[in-house]
């Protein structure tokens, strides 16, 4: 039986994969992040308005998947609201690219404003193209088109620049070129990405903002590339520790989530595993193997190969290996735990 796609509340680090998608685009000056759902719409909406958010998050639901382009058109009346009588840009993301960051999308949005275009669009180079829209170029360089692969002639096929899904469009622009658009394609959809042509043949610059790191863009479409995008996102958490004092000695070995808080002079052993919210206190030691799960370790504690759930370990104390520590348990400071000590609350 095929495993079933990963979907945007599938986690990463225990977040949401979409989650990073909406931090990536809470840029300052943003008025408000309109969240396009369909299936499962009122779950999903649940979800992530549990977590902390720098957005101003609207919903409106697709209740009809008639492709990209009928997506944003949905998503129109919820933009015009939060604007108002601003004429401003509107930024269009997939949910399924959490390896975006926040800095890139300030660089696609400054360099937007920059050129006066009327839509930007992030491209990437890639060796392999194969399964994304190709990035056809007008004589004076400008975007005149994007043409899906399904859709695209040989030519076009062996063009090696490709769309992200991802671009910027002047507000006042948006509603009247998706009216243009039609589903005259292969899969008899509204595509997004024919608002290029739209805008393009019109008269509008369409420019291209080139992506220096093309995995920020890489989709997540099944059960290998949920894999990687998790290998990604734990990497740049154990880089931002290490860059911080935390001593990390396998960071391949080593998983931590997003909100994991670590002091200073922290020592993480090969095979630890922080998750949830756990906090540890400068100058401790947790490992090899230790399985912590929204835990709070004093300063300087020492835990060999410990598996924990929601328990307290206070400052100096010493658990042995081997050791299960219930929810709800507490070591009390300078106490030691001989390994394979069984606590509960």
């Amino acid at each position: 039986m095929r495993s079933p796609r990963p979907k945007p509340l599938h986690l990463l680090g225990g977040r949401p994969m979409a989650y990073y998608v909406l931090d990536a685009t809470a840029l300052d000056g943003v008025r408000a992040t309109v969240v396009v759902v369909g299936f499962e719409a009122a779950w999903t909406e649940k979800v992530l308005r549990e977590w902390p958010l720098d957005a101003n998050l609207r919903f409106v639901e697709q209740r009809e998947q008639l492709g990209t382009g009928h997506a944003v058109s949905v998503a129109l009346p919820a933009v015009a609201e939060a604007l108002g009588d601003l004429d401003g840009d509107v930024i269009i993301v997939p949910g399924d690219t959490p390896l975006l960051r926040r800095e890139t999308m300030a660089t696609l949005l400054a360099q937007h404003r920059e050129s006066g275009a009327g839509l930007s669009v992030l491209t990437a180079q890639l060796t392999d193209p194969s399964g994304y829209g190709r990035v056809v170029r007008a004589k004076d360089g400008s975007v005149a088109r994007i043409v899906e692969e399904r859709d695209a002639t040989a030519s076009e096929r062996a063009i090696t620049e490709i769309n992200t899904a991802i671009m910027v469009v002047r507000a006042n622009l948006l509603g009247p070129g998706l009216r243009r658009v039609g589903r005259q394609n292969a899969q008899q959809e509204y595509y997004l990405t024919d608002l290029v042509a739209v805008l393009h043949d019109a008269g509008h610059a369409t420019k291209a903002v080139a992506l220096e790191d093309p995995a920020e863009a890489a989709g997540v479409n099944d059960r290998a590339q949920l894999a990687a995008a998790e290998a990604v996102v734990r990497a740049r958490v154990a880089d931002g520790w290490l860059r911080r004092g935390v001593t990390i000695w396998d960071p391949s070995a080593t998983y931590i989530d997003p909100d994991v808080e670590l002091g200073d002079g922290v020592s993480l052993l090969p095979g630890t595993v922080l998750r949830g919210h756990c906090v540890v206190g400068g100058g401790a030691t947790i490992g090899p193997n230790a399985h912590l799960i929204d835990c709070r370790v004093g300063p300087d504690a020492r835990l060999g190969a410990v598996e924990a759930d929601r328990a307290i370990v206070g400052e100096r104390a010493v658990v042995g290996s081997f050791s299960v520590l219930g929810s709800g348990s507490v070591v009390a400071p300078g106490e030691v735990l001989a390994p394979g000590s069984h606590r509960s609350a």
